[in-house]
């Protein structure tokens, strides 16, 4: 697994475990679509939730959910809709979360920013 992989693994532990501190019960990870990879799918309370994790450990190139760009939350979309439409037992409440983390250096913590239902 190359550096990158790593990191975004890593990133998607933090970020799972975060959630979980705060009430979301973990259903998938790494869940593949035609329309790509949903990192985590969650849910909090009735209410499922497609999570996009983004991992860095520079701003050199901008802050971590600067990553979710207009065409990457098009492909969140697709893939959560389709996923809706293959798991119709599903509740028919939804959304789309990212949860950033900035890890500046290995023996500091990680700095978490979750933003909630980023396509409404």
């Amino acid at each position: 697994m190359g550096r990158n992989q790593t990191l975004g693994r890593w990133g998607e532990e933090v970020a799972a475990r975060y959630l979980t501190a705060r009430g979301y019960r973990i259903l998938e990870r790494n869940l593949r679509t035609p329309y790509g990879e949903i990192d985590l799918l969650a849910r909090q309370g009735g209410q499922l939730v497609f999570v996009e994790v983004k991992t860095r450990t520079s701003r050199a190139f901008g802050y971590p959910e600067e990553a979710v760009t207009p065409r990457k939350q098009a492909h969140l979309l697709s893939a959560a809709q389709h996923y809706l439409q293959m798991h119709p037992e599903q509740p028919a409440d939804w959304r789309v979360d990212v949860v950033a983390v900035y890890r500046p250096a290995a023996d500091l913590p990680p700095e978490i920013t979750h933003f909630e239902n980023i396509l409404a």
